[in-house]
């Protein structure tokens, strides 16, 4: 009997991916993880193969520091009404579509600028990309915490991480295959190639787009004050300080001392990541593996093991819950990163490569799916999107700002040791999360 009913249970757990919010969650994942590749990873092939020096595009990671300050927008975000459409669609929605429209303008932008020969306008640009990419999250993860129960999110959020993948790897591998088939396989720079593809990326932000119009607006608590003119019956000086500082004051309110272990966590768990990541696209192409070779690895073996890492991890977290995935997630993300090291070593040789993909997206897929959870876990349903704004900007922080000397890393050490580094910068991430297990009182392990 008991045999039963766990079997009972892991089928359960299994049939929850097949509900319409969590397919919903896997369109919109793809809609978020989109831009991501295309201001930073993409991007830096792209300026690689444009000529563009390894400390610059270093620097130009910086761009995704966007990321990490979009709490400071995310109040707006959160209670603010958007005339017309806000009316039409719904709080949520209507900040989706603003951000999605703005975000394809931006993308077409990037795909008719060259940054041979305005590299300024271009990094605006991308910012501009940036700046809307993260405006969208703030909505989609209000969103997505709005549209599941708790115990829901697990499942989720790991529909949601495998859409958000499916986007990177669109922005990744499909970008650099069109880019190359555009090109009719030229090796030298041809910026009408790079046009086709960022031009075919802005299209695909409609997915997107038509996922916002034919969703239903989540169940929110309507009775919080939005940030409206037309709102007289509360002072403006307490609606913007109900607003504005109330997501923090009920954040350290309800975590006490472990807010500050749970900070700590949050802000190095990608960190090793996030500063390899980087320098990856240019280590590919520096290795001499062709835009065609990094294309097919990505989309078939990264399609194939960030699903698998995904779905486990998703279904892992509901059954076992989500802090142990969270463990196991950090130690894979750090060990598979020892294995860009060993490629550096070999050289451009096409079988480690896809081991070293695979193994990658593999452990990325099982973490991101348990981090999302988890950070889901924390926020309060009366503040979701601004506080989860907030964790997933300290999520960004000190990553993307180290991020920005990878390119002087590399020059200084070689990739090896910068990938044996990055390696290492996942060691303290393993004490926190031991920590926070062992010492953090329960509200602090992600259940409210």
């Amino acid at each position: 009997m008991a045999c039963d009913k766990s079997s009972s249970g892991m089928n359960s757990g299994w049939r929850v991916y097949l509900e319409p919010g969590a397919l919903r969650m896997a369109v919109f994942g793809f809609s978020s993880g989109l831009p991501l590749l295309l201001v930073i990873g993409t991007l830096g092939f792209w300026l690689r193969e444009a000529g563009v020096d390894l400390a610059t595009i270093g620097f130009f990671s910086w761009v995704g520091l966007i990321y990490g300050f979009k709490w400071i927008w995310a109040p707006l975000v959160d209670r603010m009404p958007i005339p017309v459409l806000s009316s039409t669609l719904g709080r949520r929605r209507a900040w989706l579509l603003a951000a999605q429209l703005m975000l394809a303008c931006a993308l077409l932008g990037l795909a008719i600028t060259d940054p041979q020969k305005d590299l300024f306008v271009f990094a605006g640009l991308a910012m501009l990309a940036a700046f809307s990419s993260a405006t969208q999250d703030i909505a989609l993860d209000a969103y997505r915490i709005e549209s599941a129960g708790e115990r829901r999110q697990a499942a989720y959020a790991a529909m949601y991480q495998t859409g958000y993948r499916l986007g990177m790897i669109w922005a990744g591998a499909g970008a650099l295959a069109i880019a190359a088939w555009a090109g009719h396989g030229a090796s030298g720079y041809m910026h009408y190639a790079w046009t086709v593809s960022y031009g075919v990326m802005a299209a695909s932000v409609l997915v997107g787009v038509a996922a916002t119009l034919l969703s239903p607006e989540p169940l929110h608590n309507d009775s919080r004050d939005e940030l409206s003119a037309d709102n007289t019956q509360i002072p403006l000086r307490e609606r913007l300080n109900t607003a504005l500082i109330g997501p923090f004051s009920d954040f350290f309110r309800r975590f006490g001392w472990a807010a500050l272990l749970v900070l700590a966590l949050i802000a190095t768990y990608r960190i090793s990541d996030v500063v390899m990541g980087v320098m990856a696209n240019p280590f590919y192409q520096d290795l001499g593996f062709t835009k065609e070779e990094v294309a097919a690895v990505s989309k078939v073996f990264g399609v194939i093991m960030t699903l698998l890492g995904a779905f486990v991890g998703g279904a892992a977290a509901m059954r076992y819950g989500v802090l142990p995935v969270l463990l196991a997630g950090a130690v894979l993300s750090s060990l598979t990163n020892l294995l860009f090291s060993v490629l550096a070593g070999i050289g451009a040789n096409l079988t480690f490569l896809v081991v070293t993909v695979s193994a990658d997206n593999l452990a990325a897929g099982l973490a991101s799916a348990a981090f999302v959870a988890y950070l889901s876990g924390l926020t309060s349903s009366k503040y979701s999107a601004t506080q989860y704004a907030l964790f997933s900007s300290i999520m960004l922080l000190l990553p993307k700002f180290l991020a920005g000397f990878s390119g002087m890393a590399v020059e200084a050490f070689g990739y090896e040791r910068f990938f044996i580094g990055t390696a290492l910068m996942g060691l303290p991430v393993f004490v926190l999360v031991w920590l926070v297990m062992r010492c953090a009182p329960k509200s602090a392990t992600g259940k409210n």
